[in-house]
């Protein structure tokens, strides 16, 4: 059995696999907050929100700094780029075969079109 791993890639497709951390990514997506405010947005306990931002920082799609009292969150640096250029390559193999697919169809399409053409003429 063949097998692709990567570790960053892996991380960030588990974190971004729970539907919370998906919102916690678009709520930073408007600006940075704290893990209280997070957690009262999801209707959660704050130990329930710090463990969700730990996954998301740990694939390092958040980041989080201290001052004082407070722990605020805001998007990573990483953008998704690495899950993007992974998730290209298979777009465009689909967008590939979608442009043969569309090849094979206008080719019987001209082939019906000339034997219909052929059929009008002989009558």
């Amino acid at each position: 059995m063949v097998q692709y791993s990567s570790p960053r890639l892996d991380a960030s497709f588990a974190a971004l696999s729970d539907a919370t951390r998906r919102g916690v990514l678009e709520q930073l997506g408007r600006g940075d907050a704290s893990i209280t405010a997070l957690a009262d947005r999801f209707h959660m306990t704050l130990t329930g929100m710090k463990k969700h931002v730990g996954v998301l920082e740990q694939a390092g799609l958040v980041t989080t700094e201290k001052v004082g009292r407070i722990r605020t969150c805001k998007l990573g640096a990483r953008h998704l780029a690495d899950e993007m250029a992974w998730m290209e390559r298979y777009r465009q193999l689909w967008a590939a075969r979608f442009d043969d697919l569309d090849n094979v169809l206008e080719e019987l399409q001209e082939r019906e079109d000339q034997w219909t053409h052929r059929t009008r003429v002989s009558r």
